[in-house]
């Protein structure tokens, strides 16, 4: 199970990373693009998915993954409960959403810091 401090520790060291808090959810951001954003009640985390692969995200876990609210399916979004996931998961999804919101040369960077390829 991952907590909300699991999810800040995740993204503290991710370059351009600002967390707010907007309607009581704990948004993670770089500049205005939210890539993760966890739930008033620290139960479900919504992360920056790519839309042509969200159906089959959700079929090969459903007890995990499921579809955003109806305002968010025009956006590249999922969500997951955070009791289902592991940390180790949790970790490559939080870097996927990143990667989705920074500039590529900003997360080659990053990655070729972390002795990574993007």
């Amino acid at each position: 199970m991952i907590t909300l401090q699991d999810v800040r520790e995740a993204t503290r060291p991710l370059p351009r990373t600002e967390e707010h808090l907007i309607r009581e959810y704990i948004k993670f951001k770089v500049g205005r693009i939210v890539y993760a954003t966890v739930s008033p009640d620290e139960t479900t985390l919504g992360f920056a998915f790519p839309k042509e692969e969200r159906a089959l995200l959700i079929a090969s876990a459903p007890d995990t993954f499921q579809l955003p609210r109806p305002s968010d399916m025009r956006y590249n979004w999922v969500e997951l409960r955070m009791a289902a996931v592991s940390k180790r998961e949790f970790h490559e999804l939080i870097l996927d959403a990143w990667q989705m919101a920074v500039p590529r040369s900003v997360a080659t960077a990053y990655l070729d810091s972390l002795g990574r390829t993007p």
